[in-house]
């Protein structure tokens, strides 16, 4: 069942589950994103941050601390740290990707220039670690910076293995773990540490993060050979025309014979792209089952994230948890 088809959306269950603390977030993140002296900061933050997206990671947050019966205000400023780090990293990625559509509409790259997203970026990551001192704890602040630090990491491994045709899928999912899912575990780990849980629960909490992300991440590599425009708000060999080896591609590689690895090496190392490229990619993908595989290995890590939640107390905002490793991999179900 894809996403549009989902009667009831876990992540709409928990944004209704978590209204009132979502709205402060809100406020929080429009506060914060205030300038009075560069008003293009709002203006550019405002492009992104109001463009509708589903507010996952800093919902994470906060449902992680309900889960574990937090009854501060510390979760909202947590929440309003892990969308600014959110924000601020894909700013700078449609820079480095010179993407012109995010979310269906256009980048704030292409909307004002690179320097514009750059430094707005930079803005938001320093209103990020405002937020995150905030709630005076050590191990929170250890977390979201070792996070911060591991974003971009990733991000600069993915400039050197993203067009060497010598990337492995070990490679490939450092990269993830690094620009992906370090966030999403790093949002679900504090609000199990502002909550005082056991570090079972928070070790837990870790754990869902980590394998959430990593299929949330496979899912969308799998949805740029595969995917709806409307649906993904992402044109379909976005990934390809950049040059990146993802998932699919990296597992059609490895079965590839002299001419198919020609090929790759032609469109995906030296960038000579040609008219029918991404169609013939596509066939390759089909040919050796790297889109099934790929698709197979989403699922396990959907899987995996579910079984972590093992060890939480058992209420109904675990269940929306549960839920939403299923819709994140629903599109490719």
């Amino acid at each position: 069942m894809g996403l549009d088809q989902a009667a009831t959306k876990p992540h709409e269950q928990l944004a209704a589950h978590l209204a009132g603390k979502m709205d402060a977030v809100n406020t929080l993140i429009r506060a914060r994103m205030a300038s009075r002296h560069a008003p293009r900061i709002p203006q550019v933050t405002a492009h992104l941050v109001e463009a509708g997206g589903k507010r996952l990671r800093p919902m994470l947050t906060l449902a992680a601390a309900d889960l574990c019966g937090y009854g501060g205000d510390y979760d909202v400023h947590l929440a309003a740290t892990v969308e600014f780090i959110h924000t601020a990293t894909l700013l700078h990625d449609d820079v480095v990707d010179e993407s012109a559509q995010r979310r269906g509409r256009p980048t704030a790259n292409l909307l004002w220039d690179n320097k514009s997203s750059v430094l707005v970026g930079d803005y938001l990551f320093s209103r990020a670690f405002q937020l995150m001192v905030e709630p005076g704890s050590l191990r929170v602040l250890d977390i979201l910076a070792n996070a911060s630090a591991t974003i971009a990491e990733g991000e600069v491994l993915q400039l050197t293995a993203s067009r060497d045709l010598a990337t492995t899928e070990d490679i490939y999912l450092q990269v993830v773990r690094g620009k992906t899912a370090a966030l999403f575990s790093a949002a679900t780990e504090v609000g199990g540490v502002i909550a005082d849980a056991p570090e079972d629960q928070i070790k837990a909490l870790f754990d869902y993060g980590d394998a959430l992300g990593i299929a949330f991440q496979i899912v969308d590599d799998l949805l740029d050979y595969q995917g709806d425009t409307k649906a993904t708000g992402k044109n379909v060999g976005d990934d390809f025309r950049e040059r990146k080896l993802t998932l699919p591609v990296i597992k059609a590689i490895a079965a590839a014979d002299a001419e198919e690895r020609a090929f790759w090496k032609r469109v995906i190392e030296k960038g000579d792209q040609r008219d029918g490229d991404l169609e013939h990619a596509i066939g390759l993908l089909k040919t050796h089952g790297a889109l099934d595989q790929t698709r197979q290995e989403a699922l396990e890590w959907a899987a995996k994230a579910k079984t972590a939640l093992a060890a939480l107390p058992e209420n109904p905002v675990r269940q929306m948890l549960l839920d939403l490793a299923d819709y994140v991999v629903a599109r490719i179900s």
